[in-house]
């Protein structure tokens, strides 16, 4: 596995030069990292690695239809309810989660979506590497690496017990509140 593209990036991408058409990011299957310019937690280290996904995914009975473009852009611009880097980055920062629409997905809201694409945008910077099968390179890195905001695969991690329960606490205010707009 050479992995130093991520570990060790030439370069690291701003949401940016990401977002710009045309997009430097491959439509390509592939893993991403994510460092961050400031940490989006005290005890964080700024200016490392902290973060790996993948795109596809790969699920039980199918792979999933994403590619790195697509995904790394939604990261940038997306929402919580489709982003789990974004759902962290969003209770690490003090955003309130919402329940909108149905009420079964759960957003910052407009507001507090577009506060975390303006912070990811300040402080989000991302790198990648193409390969055919990532989750076989995401499972390894994950176990080999101190990357304090994957969740999955990632139990032996120090911060794994208090993200989680960051976001489980953020989850049950969300369902206490009215459904937003």
């Amino acid at each position: 596995m050479d992995a130093a593209a991520i570990i060790r990036p030439d370069r690291l991408w701003s949401a940016q030069e990401v977002l710009a058409r045309p997009s430097p990011v491959p439509t390509a299957a592939g893993i991403y990292g994510w460092y961050f310019e400031e940490a989006p937690y005290e005890g964080l280290a700024a200016g490392q690695l902290l973060y790996v996904g993948i795109a596809p995914r790969y699920m039980a009975n199918r792979v999933s239809t994403q590619n790195l473009r697509k995904r790394v852009r939604y990261h940038y611009r997306g929402n919580a309810a489709g982003s789990t880097l974004r759902l962290t980055l969003g209770c690490l920062i003090g955003l309130e989660l919402r329940r909108v629409g149905s009420g079964k997905r759960m957003t910052f809201g407009k507001a507090g979506e577009v506060t975390l694409s303006q912070w990811m945008a300040a402080n989000a910077r991302v790198c990648w590497l193409e390969h055919n099968e990532p989750w076989t390179m995401e499972s390894e890195l994950i176990s080999r690496l101190d990357l304090p905001l994957n969740l999955d695969q990632n139990r032996r991690n120090a911060f794994h017990g208090s993200l989680k329960e960051l976001r489980t606490q953020a989850r049950q205010r969300a369902r206490e509140l009215p459904i937003s707009a």
